[in-house]
C-alpha cells in the first residue's frame, strides 16, 4: 500500500468539511453513540460516489451540467435544511439525553444524505483513485475496490475519534443554556455556509 495514498487519504478525510461537521454536531447534542451512528453514516455515504467512480458513471457529473447541477442544488437544499434544524433545534441534531432506535436511525439517514447529495465526491473519487493505480495493474477494478475500502475504514476511524471527543465535552455545553444557544447558532451558520459553497461549486 502506498504511503502517498494512506497520507494524501488521511489529510482529505481529516479536514473539516460537511460530514465532519454533522458528525461533530451528532457527538455534542446527542453524545458517543449518536457520534458512532454518525461517523457510519457518513462512511456509508460515500460508498454511491466511489461505486460511481469505479464504474465511471461519476464522468457524467464531470461532463453533464445538468446532472452536476440537479445534485448540487439537491445537496444545497439539504445542507439548508439541516441549517434551519440545527437553528431550531429539530431533526437529528436535536438535544436528547438518550438515543433509541428511531433517534439512531434519523441520525444515520441524514449522515447518509449528507455526503450522497454532494456531486464534489464522485468527480473528487473520479479524479483520486485512477492516480494509485498504476497502468500495468494486473487487476485495476480490485485495486480501486481495495483503495476504497481504506479510504472509507479511514473515514469511519476518524470520522468516529472527532465524534467522540465531541461527546466527551458534551455535558460541559448542554448544561450551559448560553452556550448551547450559541453551539445551535455555529453550527447551523457551518451549514449554510457550506451550502452557500457548494451552491457556487462549479464542475472542474
Amino acid at each position: 500500500m502506498s504511503i502517498d495514498f494512506l497520507i494524501t487519504s488521511l489529510i482529505i478525510v481529516a479536514s473539516p468539511g460537511t460530514g465532519v461537521l454533522y458528525t461533530l454536531a451528532a457527538g455534542l447534542s446527542r453524545g458517543s453513540r449518536a457520534s458512532v451512528v454518525a461517523a457510519v453514516g457518513c462512511t456509508l455515504g460515500i460508498v454511491p460516489h466511489m461505486a460511481a467512480a469505479i464504474m465511471g458513471l461519476a464522468a457524467l457529473l464531470h461532463t453533464s451540467a445538468l446532472a452536476f447541477q440537479t445534485l448540487k442544488y439537491l445537496g444545497v437544499a439539504y445542507l439548508l435544511y439541516m441549517a434551519w434544524n440545527a437553528l431550531r433545534e429539530r431533526g437529528a441534531l436535536r438535544v436528547e439525553s438518550e438515543v433509541d432506535a428511531k433517534s439512531a436511525t434519523q441520525v444515520i439517514i441524514s449522515a447518509i444524505l449528507i455526503n450522497i447529495l454532494n456531486p464534489k465526491l464522485s468527480i473528487f473519487f473520479f479524479a483520486f483513485l485512477p492516480q494509485f493505480v498504476s497502468a500495468d495493474e494486473a487487476r485495476p477494478l480490485a485495486r480501486m475496490l481495495e483503495l476504497s475500502g481504506i479510504f472509507m475504514l479511514m473515514t469511519l476511524v476518524v470520522f468516529a475519534i472527532y465524534g467522540l471527543f465531541a461527546a466527551a465535552v458534551r455535558n460541559q455545553i448542554i448544561s450551559r443554556p448560553r452556550v448551547l444557544t450559541w453551539m445551535r447558532r455555529s453550527f447551523a451558520a457551518a451549514f449554510a455556509a457550506l451550502g452557500a459553497k457548494l451552491a457556487f461549486a462549479e464542475r472542474p
